[in-house]
């Protein structure tokens, strides 16, 4: 667990300061619908989120800011973490979650 957590801390040393409309982080340990919706609840609760996408097939979250909103990547990076998973990676995203949703539609068809 604590390589983990040095893992991660390392990770999110490495993020731009400035404010991103959409954070997308690749997440392991995800298996189920019950991964994701825990996942989607814990980060929907914080005040900046718009919107939240969990793709299990791609191990993507994906996070979109409300308007004039900032998201804080490290504490999206620690609700996943406190929720069991691992964060492999996380950056800054142009994609919006209406975006991802369409796409992994199209792409279960």
């Amino acid at each position: 667990m604590r390589n983990i957590i040095v893992s991660l801390a390392i990770a999110m040393a490495a993020l731009p300061a400035s404010a991103a409309n959409s954070v997308k982080a690749t997440v392991n340990g995800m298996v189920c619908a019950f991964c994701a919706q825990g996942i989607e609840k814990s980060i929907a609760k914080m005040d900046a989120t718009k919107a939240v996408f969990v793709d299990l097939k791609s191990k993507v979250v994906l996070v979109e800011a409300k308007d004039g909103k900032t998201l804080d990547e490290k504490a999206i990076g620690a609700a996943i973490v406190d929720a069991g998973y691992d964060v492999v990676k996380m950056e800054p995203s142009t994609t919006s979650v209406d975006e991802m949703k369409a796409a992994s539609k199209s792409a279960k068809k």
